[in-house]
């Protein structure tokens, strides 16, 4: 399943690295891309693990920069 987030709010690209990064490490997620220039997510993963990750990823990207929001695109 893809889903793709406006990352609203976000302001450092190399917190945008980092959090590509981290996302991109959790169980589940066969691929995940930030864009700093458009203020994208975009996550590949298990179908049946999405909700997991979606929740994972939020607590990542709130550790890294705390007043980015998620929003579904």
């Amino acid at each position: 399943m893809k889903k793709t987030y406006r990352l609203r709010g976000l302001d450092c690209a190399n917190c945008a690295a980092k959090i590509q990064e981290g996302i991109s490490k959790l169980d589940g997620v066969s691929a995940a891309s930030v864009s700093f220039a458009t203020a994208k997510l975009v996550i590949e993963g298990d179908d049946s693990k999405i909700e997991q990750i979606i929740e994972a990823s939020g607590k990542i990207i709130k550790r890294l920069e705390p007043d980015v929001t998620l929003e579904l695109l």
